[in-house]
C-alpha cells in the first residue's frame, strides 16, 4: 500500500480570455505527492497559482486540468479530510476563542456530549499555548492570539491533511517566531500530513521536509522540490550554526532572484502519447515530475475513480 496521502496529478488552471487565444494559463503540469506525516512548503512570487494549488487541494477550487487524491479519494469539493488555516484567521467573530474551536470539533463528531467537545477542543487549545482567554471572542485577541486559535481549531479537526495558505504573513516578525515555534511543537505531536503556502525562505527551511519551488506565471510550474535534510527537532536560534544552512538558502534564493524568471513559461503541453503506461499507472517523462519515482493513474482509471 502506498504511503502517499496526497496525489496531484496533472493539474493546469486556466482562466478564459475576453478573445479566443487569449486564455490565460496560470500553471500546468504540476505533479507531485505527499508523504504521510511529511511537512511541505511551497514557495513562488506572486502570480505563479500557488494559493490556487491549496484551494485546489482544499476542493474550494476546481482545476481545468487533473485531480487531486486525498487518502485514495479523488478531491471534488470541501471535506472533513483536510484541514485549512488561511492569512486572516477567519474565526467566527461572534464566538469566544474555545467556542469557535468547539463549533468545528461539533460539525465534525456531532454525536459527542459537550463535555467532550469541550476537553477536545481545549486540548489542542493548549497545545497551541492558549490557556488564558478563551472566553474572549476573536476582536479582543491579539492579532498572534487569533492565529494560534485558527490552528487550534484546524488541528483540533485531526484530519489527514492540514492546508496553510501563509499563515503568518499579516504577522510581525517576533509573533511570527513563537507561532513557528508553536506550530512546530503541535505537529511534532500530531505528525500530520501539512503543505503550506509561504513566501519566507527562512521560515520554509525551518518547517519544512521538502519545498517546493515554483517559477513565474504565467504557465508556472514546480521546477524543483529541494529536500531539506537539517536533523529534527530544530530551532529557530540554532538551526543557522548548520553545516550547509546557507547553501541550501542561498539555491533557494538564487532560483527566485535569477532562475525563476528564466524557467518561466517553459512547460509545454505534454500529450499522452509521451507517457509510457505500467500496470495501468502514467509513468512522467522526466521534464513535468519533481518526484522521479512516481506514478499517475492512467486516464481509464482516473475516470472510474
Amino acid at each position: 500500500m502506498s504511503d502517499y496521502v496526497v496525489k496531484a496529478d496533472l493539474l493546469g488552471k486556466t482562466f478564459p480570455g475576453a478573445k479566443r487565444g487569449d486564455d490565460l494559463v496560470v500553471f500546468e503540469n504540476v505533479n507531485f505527492r505527499l508523504r504521510e506525516g511529511e511537512f511541505v512548503t511551497c514557495i513562488g512570487h506572486s502570480g505563479c497559482g500557488k494559493s490556487t494549488i491549496l484551494n485546489i487541494l482544499a476542493g474550494l477550487d476546481k482545476p481545468s486540468s487533473g485531480c487531486v487524491f486525498v487518502g485514495g479519494k479523488l478531491v471534488d469539493g470541501p471535506g472533513l479530510d483536510r484541514a485549512v488555516v488561511f492569512q486572516n484567521h477567519s474565526l467566527l467573530p461572534w464566538l469566544s476563542a474555545e467556542k469557535n474551536v468547539s463549533f468545528a470539533v461539533r460539525a465534525k463528531w456531532p454525536e459527542w456530549r459537550d463535555e467532550r467537545v469541550r476537553a477536545h477542543a481545549n486540548k489542542y487549545l493548549e497545545l497551541a499555548t492558549l490557556t488564558t482567554g478563551l472566553d474572549r471572542k476573536p476582536h479582543q485577541l491579539s492579532g498572534g492570539m487569533r492565529q494560534r486559535v485558527g490552528i487550534a481549531r484546524a488541528f483540533a479537526l485531526e484530519t489527514e491533511v492540514l492546508l496553510m495558505d501563509e499563515p503568518f504573513g499579516a504577522l510581525d516578525a517576533l509573533t511570527r517566531g513563537s507561532i513557528q515555534d508553536e506550530l512546530i511543537k503541535t505537529w511534532s505531536e500530531t505528525k500530520k500530513t501539512v503543505f503550506m503556502i509561504t513566501h519566507d525562505v527562512d521560515e520554509a527551511i525551518l518547517l519544512s521536509d521538502r519545498i517546493f519551488l515554483m517559477t513565474n506565471g504565467p504557465q508556472a510550474r514546480i521546477a524543483e522540490a529541494v529536500v531539506v535534510d537539517i536533523p529534527r527537532p530544530r530551532e529557530r536560534g540554532q538551526i543557522i550554526h548548520y553545516p550547509g544552512y546557507y547553501d541550501l538558502r542561498n539555491h533557494i534564493i538564487e532560483f527566485l532572484v535569477q532562475r525563476s524568471q528564466e524557467l518561466s513559461g517553459s512547460v509545454r503541453p505534454v500529450p499522452l502519447s509521451e507517457y509510457r503506461t505500467v500496470e495501468n499507472n502514467l509513468v512522467y517523462p522526466p521534464d513535468v515530475n519533481p518526484i522521479r519515482d512516481a506514478a499517475a493513474p492512467s486516464p481509464s482509471r482516473l475516470k472510474s475513480a
